[in-house]
């Protein structure tokens, strides 16, 4: 471990205002890897059913009982937490569970829902459950200050027992965390799987210390928002005005109004091929999504936004999507239902 790895730890645990942090090589292995060493077979993990694949491949490893809860539905949450503690362990004559862990996204990848984090900070503490909140797509890209899902709703951020996000989207690196108290983070620094796997490289580390820098300057005069905060804020407009027109154009958005992520409803996975190879000819690189990464009738287009772009190139991306969206019929707000 290099001085600029403790350095870089501590400005993030500084950054999502927690006592301490630990970094890993791979967003994905910082799920798959450390949720092991967090759960064993008498403990119960519930987490969403749209819950990312990396979450998932953890969960498996750990060996835990699992069960899986409706997509952002608390009072589903709520009843299978009940039934939790009331009936036991099946598997240890009905003991008590020894930890109920409850594992969600800030933004989810797939749906661009925003979780209802109040809401489960509510359910933590009414059942004494520990919560996991996984914020790859939310760090750097929710909150007046960017710090994420508690940052939005302005939560206390020791009410969420491990905050977990990746390097790869916000902070254009590579890389994970997980930050919290810092005697879990010691915890994690032990028994962690992700040893085996290598660290992030000096220059990358470099880059995300960087951005830190950048969102978590303070001006001096309140009254003149840092570039931090200004590029949160144009990010937050052009994620606006992106839902706003394509809605407008007759396509289904689907999630949250302030969610980045920006998912437009195909349905028929028969599209899919020609709608990416129209985009691409047409100068507009498009990512769409379809099964196993969602439902087999619930196939999507899925767009990032970024503070980056520009009114210009969000106004030809929409022009191109408009014409696929003639093309391939899936303006389907624009049909009357007969």
């Amino acid at each position: 471990m290099l001085n600029l790895h403790q350095e870089l730890e501590e400005k993030f645990a500084k950054f999502l205002q927690v006592e301490s942090c630990i970094v890993f090589g791979m967003g994905f292995a910082t799920n798959s890897t450390n949720i092991p060493s967090l759960a064993d077979k008498d403990c119960l993990i519930l987490t969403d059913r749209h819950s990312h694949a990396s979450a998932k491949s953890g969960i498996y490893l750990s060996g835990a009982k699992f069960d899986y809860f409706e997509h952002n539905d608390c009072n589903d949450l709520e009843k299978k937490i009940c039934q939790a503690i009331l009936n036991g362990n099946p598997n240890n004559n009905g003991k008590p569970w020894k930890k109920i862990i409850i594992i969600v996204e800030g933004v989810y990848s797939m749906e661009g829902t925003i979780v209802d984090l109040p809401r489960l900070i509510e359910l933590k503490r009414k059942y004494k459950c520990y919560l996991y909140v996984d914020e790859a797509h939310s760090i750097g890209a929710v909150g007046p200050n960017g710090r994420g899902i508690v940052d939005y709703f302005g939560c206390n951020p020791s009410d969420v027992d491990l905050l977990m996000g990746t390097m790869t989207k916000s902070f254009a690196a590579a890389g994970g965390y997980l930050a919290g108290r810092k005697q879990l983070i010691n915890h994690i620094r032990q028994y962690s799987l992700s040893n085996y796997a290598g660290s992030i490289s000096a220059p990358i580390a470099q880059q995300i210390i960087n951005t830190l820098s950048i969102l978590s300057y303070k001006n001096p005069n309140e009254m003149i928002d840092t570039e931090g905060q200004q590029r949160i804020a144009q990010l937050l407009s052009n994620t606006h005005y992106m839902r706003d027109r394509l809605k407008h154009l007759g396509f289904i958005i689907a999630g949250h109004y302030d969610s980045p992520v920006i998912p437009i409803m195909i349905y028929i996975p028969a599209k899919i091929g020609s709608i990416v190879r129209m985009a691409v000819k047409n100068g507009l690189a498009l990512v769409c999504a379809g099964y196993p990464a969602t439902s087999l009738t619930t196939n999507r287009i899925r767009l990032c936004m970024t503070a980056q772009h520009s009114r210009e190139t969000l106004d030809q991306a929409i022009q191109i999507l408009s014409m696929i969206g003639d093309v391939h019929h899936i303006k389907y707000q624009r049909y009357d239902v007969l």
